[in-house]
């Protein structure tokens, strides 16, 4: 595939504060691509550096092999061939939704901003209230809008700024998928960014993790949760819990729920003291399991349930239990593991 978007070295700085700092990454052309991370991380920094609306101190940024942003030289965000989808959507209270789409398509005639108005907004689902105002329809309608406004001059790169934040949960994660699927029907580059890892693993190819200015990993939402590549991305990414062990070999690490067997090889010494991370689909309910816990707490999820168990020595993991089950807070229950993916870090990085 060819390379549509592409940082190198980037670093961003205000006020002699660096923000973002050495982030490099690209994107293919057809792919979804989403920054994540906490607040202040520099991932609205970033997009809003690549939209043209920031400077970039150090580094380089490219479209479809052709810098638009160095530290000498800008190319104005209208120049840029980019459509944006705002955190709280930006359309024009006073236009129709038909007239919002339309906004940005001054140079087409009458008729041809028609046929391009109709088509977005049928890809959206709103051909039908084209004649609404913004006040008159639901948010998750107007996050369409404002897809739809994006889309319209067919721009090379649609970037997205926490797009669904403003949505109920429910809305946010089914709106989601609506959008990842729009995008792809059309073959559409995107950045989004987002502090919500399930909405980031819901809409995106691949996932860049940032922490304090710095990209701690781009790759694969299943390889961010699986393999993670530190300790904040472990951490961060999904839920889990860190167990204490020792290395014993390059693939084996001993724990107070026996020896552990994994699929990578790490460096480390024998002997090494290392932490484990486990999920809570590592841990699986056994009745007659040779690894006993106490129920802490137990969360409804719907399938599931989400179990906090305390082991004999004191530490805490979590479990997914069939939602069905009987056990209780207080009760004593069986468990064994489940792990194809070991991922262990010394104590010394925590």
């Amino acid at each position: 595939m060819d390379t549509l978007l592409k940082l190198e070295s980037v670093r961003c700085s205000f006020d002699n504060e660096v923000v973002v700092n050495e982030l490099s990454f690209h994107i293919n052309e057809g792919d979804i691509a989403c920054l994540l991370g906490p607040s202040g991380c520099g991932k609205t920094t970033t997009l809003r550096a690549i939209a043209g609306f920031e400077p970039i101190t150090a580094g380089n940024i490219s479209l479809r092999n052709q810098p638009v942003s160095t530290p000498q030289h800008r190319l104005p965000p209208e120049q840029r061939h980019l459509g944006m989808v705002f955190q709280d959507y930006a359309l024009f209270p006073h236009l129709t939704l038909w007239e919002n789409v339309c906004f940005g398509l001054r140079k087409l005639t009458r008729g041809e901003k028609q046929k391009v108005a109709q088509r977005v907004l049928e890809l959206v689902g709103l051909e039908q209230i084209s004649h609404r105002y913004p006040h008159e329809i639901s948010g998750g309608q107007q996050q369409r809008v404002a897809l739809a406004r994006a889309l319209a001059p067919e721009p090379a790169l649609i970037l997205l700024d926490e797009p669904f934040s403003n949505l109920d949960v429910d809305l946010r994660r089914r709106l989601a998928l609506e959008v990842r699927d729009i995008l792809k029907q059309q073959r559409i580059t995107a950045l989004m960014v987002t502090h919500d890892q399930e909405e980031a693993f819901a809409m995106a190819d691949k996932v860049g993790v940032m922490q304090s200015g710095l990209l701690q990993q781009w790759d694969a939402p299943f390889t961010l949760y699986h393999e993670p590549a530190n300790r904040f991305v472990a951490g961060f990414i999904g839920q889990g819990r860190f167990l204490p062990g020792r290395i014993v070999a390059p693939d084996q690490v001993a724990t107070e729920l026996g020896l552990l067997r994994g699929n990578r090889a790490y460096p480390w010494e024998p002997g090494t003291p290392v932490e484990v991370l486990l999920r809570p689909d590592d841990v699986q309910p056994d009745p007659s399991g040779p690894l006993r816990a106490l129920i802490l707490n137990k969360t409804f999820t719907g399938a599931t349930s989400l179990v906090q168990l305390k082991l004999p020595s004191g530490a805490i993991i979590d479990a997914l239990f069939p939602s069905n089950a009987e056990e209780q807070p207080g009760d004593i229950v069986g468990v064994r593991l489940d792990m194809r993916h070991l991922v262990a870090f010394p104590l010394s990085n925590g």
